[in-house]
């Protein structure tokens, strides 16, 4: 895209290795944001930040694995909103909204990670004969995060569900400014133990962006092969939690176990079954043994074999179907409008997988999974995770077919002061900014795909029965802690 295609008065900031940043007027915002839209450019991520004290809004979309940023300093009391044109930049402006005070024009934008205790300012109002309200958590049964569901109901059918979640003010992202980019790395990779990896190879990636380099063929084959060691036992544990969902104990015992084995896989290679601290940032320091490589294909290799009769007694399983068909449906328009990723929405039919625009990573002749029947319901996302599955299962084979040793990243382009990275975690992409001043950070926003898919959840439990949530919410299994950044 040249300089002459753009909307009149945007202004190029820089443009290096599929990243450009380009300032634009408030009142072209809109205008800009309508442009990108039109040449194919999906929306990333919004977000505040402050350089000299003063409020920026920034928007990245990607189009292809490259990246446009677009930023502008608004007027505080009338920013100019994108969730007509993007429902999907909601959450981002309710966030920024509450963390900078920025009054977005022309809506009421409820909060998001601040909670007042009147229902009306952060629930919708529902009225009607016989509606009420049933209210869910923030404290759980289990052992699990924080959140609260609002659900409005009519009998046992659900009108609406208002979810709230950001309980835990971590300030991950906060406690990364003034920190060296190396040194930041852990608090982006402790924002969800279930995709450590991927949130520090975002985080490494967008940090290698910034300051010029590109991984070396083997940095890239050691990231590639952790993050489909991640997606393995993810996507095991993922399909015995909607059996669980629904009380069929056989196939939840089966992929508990499986997963069991994929992260003892895990700690063997690394020495940690989450995979914590594998990902520097310009290099890895892992180094993986041909016998501990061969032995881990070998284990794989088992647990492959297991993972496809345990799926085809799923599969086949006639009660088991008939709780999963039909229920939380979303569609594909609903998905693209809400910016849904990943399984949840390849379940629906959108055929987009970041891995398969990945330059970074170790991708060759990647073809998204698609399922037969892309109905977006609880099946369809079940599914999508067994026939993503053999795919991992030959990556890693080819991957670990020998020894893995530390490597660095070689120079690629001239440094620049904002890295953006795109990474295909096991619930999507999860995307990942990082300003820099010299080696210091001095902004990191991390917008996982948990947070992306979020809003997505609460439309698939509308017009469903009440006690169908808890399989609907297990079918996206999404991570409360992503929120509590």
């Amino acid at each position: 895209m040249t300089a002459g295609n753009w909307p009149a008065d945007s202004r190029l900031q820089a443009r290096t290795d599929g990243a450009e940043i380009r300032g634009v007027p408030p009142d072209r915002w809109r205008d800009t944001v309508s442009f990108l839209l039109q040449h194919g450019y999906t929306f990333c991520g919004l977000h505040v930040t402050s350089p000299a004290g003063v409020v920026e809004l920034r928007a990245a979309f990607i189009r292809d694995g490259a990246f446009h940023m677009i930023t502008c300093q608004p007027d505080p009391q009338q920013a100019p909103t994108l969730i007509d044109l993007v429902p999907a930049a909601a959450w981002d402006e309710r966030e920024a909204a509450d963390l900078s005070g920025l009054v977005f024009s022309d809506h009421r934008t409820r909060p998001l990670i601040t909670h007042p205790e009147q229902l009306e300012r952060w629930t919708t109002s529902v009225r009607g004969h016989d509606t009420h309200q049933v209210a869910v958590g923030p404290i759980h049964a289990g052992i699990i995060e924080s959140g609260h569901f609002r659900f409005h109901v009519v009998g046992e059918r659900i009108l609406h569900l208002d979810l709230r979640l950001f309980y835990k003010q971590r300030g991950l992202e906060r406690a990364a400014v003034g920190k060296p980019l190396e040194q930041a790395l852990a608090v982006a990779q402790r924002a969800c133990a279930a995709c450590a990896v991927t949130n520090s190879v975002a985080y490494a990636h967008a940090c290698e962006q910034a300051l010029g380099l590109i991984p070396s063929s083997e940095l890239s084959r050691t990231r590639t092969a952790l993050l489909e060691l991640e997606r393995l036992y993810n996507h095991l544990n993922d399909i015995g939690a909607a059996c669980a969902g629904i009380g069929f104990s056989p196939g939840n015992m089966i992929f508990a176990t499986l997963k069991e084995r994929a992260q003892r896989v895990n700690r063997m290679l690394t020495g940690h079954r989450f995979l914590f601290d594998t990902v520097q940032v310009t290099r890895s320091d892992l180094e993986i043994s041909e016998h501990s490589a061969l032995a881990a294909r070998r284990e794989l290799r088992d647990i492959r074999d297991a993972a496809e009769r345990a799926w085809h007694e799923v599969l086949f399983h006639g009660s088991v179907q008939n709780r999963f068909d039909g229920v939380g449906a979303i569609t594909a328009a609903d998905a693209t409008a809400l910016g849904a990723v990943g399984p949840a929405a390849r379940a629906c039919g959108l055929a987009h997988d970041t891995r398969s625009a990945t330059p970074r990573l170790t991708y060759p002749d990647f073809q998204v999974a698609a399922p037969a029947d892309p109905s977006g319901d609880v099946r369809a996302r079940v599914e999508m995770r067994a026939l993503e599955l053999p795919t991992t299962f030959e990556l890693l084979d080819s991957l670990l077919a020998r020894a893995i040793r530390p490597a660095e990243c070689t120079p690629g382009h001239e440094p620049i002061a904002t890295g953006m990275a795109a990474v295909e975690s096991p619930r999507g992409r999860t995307f990942c900014t990082v300003e820099r001043d010299g080696t210091t950070v001095t902004r990191l926003r991390l917008r996982t795909s948990s947070y992306a898919n979020w809003p997505a959840v609460a439309l698939a439990a509308t017009d469903n029965l009440l006690p169908e949530f808890p399989l609907i919410n297990k079918s996206f299994e999404l991570c409360y802690a992503c929120c509590d950044r």
